[in-house]
Order: C-alpha cells, then structure tokens, then sequence
C-alpha cells in the first residue's frame, strides 16, 4: 500500500490493519473480548495506539515493541498486556533473546520483582509458542 492510499485510510481502518500486522490473532482477541462490555472503548483501542501511534513513521515495528515491552514490564501489573506484545514483538522479528534483555534490563530502572514478573510472563508465552509448534501425536524423546 502506498504512503497516498494509508493518508486516506480512517483511524480506524489504519488501526485495525496495523493491529493485525503485529498482533494477530491476540489483538483481534483483545478487541473482541470488549465488544459486549465496551464496544466504543475497543474502538479506541484501535483508533489511538495503532491508528495514531503505531503507524507513525520515524520508529519500525521492532523498535516500537522493544519500547512496549519494556514500559508493560516497568509497570509491573500489565501481565496479560505484557503477553499480548511480547507476542507482538516476535511476530515483528525480536528474538527470544532481544526480548528476554529487554525485560532484564527492567530490572535497573522498574526493580527486581517487575523485571521477574515479566520474565516470568515471557517464559510463559515462548512455552505457549513452543507447544503450539509442536507435531500432534509425538512424544518427546527422554
């Protein structure tokens, strides 16, 4: 799509094509989960942070989720947000090893305990990763 045909999008079309690039399936999930209690709300959450921000220039992708990652695990009480985007971060090309850094690096400016939470948020999503990819019927080898 050209820079002409994105200046011409809604906020919300932008938004929603931003959103699935990165997120996937878990943003379209987040949005759903809203619509029968804040159908409005999951508007916003398409129209301001992906319509507005995401899709600014001057940051890519990867450098944007290195930011969210970083600021969910600062906060200490994101988990499932924190989740949502560190899935977002390896659907956009971080590594395993650039997000497991990130999160460490946390632990000098938000403190141990929400750098171990998002350590541990992050184990939990590669482990999810991992299973998923696993061929049905096969056992591991001891």
């Amino acid at each position: 799509m050209s820079r002409k045909q994105h200046e011409s999008e809604s906020r919300l079309e932008r938004g929603t094509r931003v959103l699935s690039e990165i997120d996937g399936v878990a943003g379209e999930n987040v949005v759903s989960s809203l619509a029968d209690i804040a159908p409005d709300f999951a508007r916003y959450v398409i129209e301001f942070p992906f319509g507005d921000i995401y899709s600014r220039p001057g940051l890519d992708l990867r450098a944007r989720e290195v930011a969210t990652v970083a600021a969910l695990t600062a906060l200490g009480n994101a988990a499932p947000q924190l989740k949502v985007h560190i899935e977002a971060g390896l659907n956009v090309g971080l590594t395993r090893e650039e997000i497991t850094e990130v999160i460490m690096q946390m632990a000098v400016y938000a403190g141990f305990p929400a750098a171990l939470n998002g350590l541990f948020a992050a184990k939990e999503v590669f482990a999810c990763r991992d299973a998923a990819n696993e061929p049905s019927g096969q056992e591991h080898a001891a």
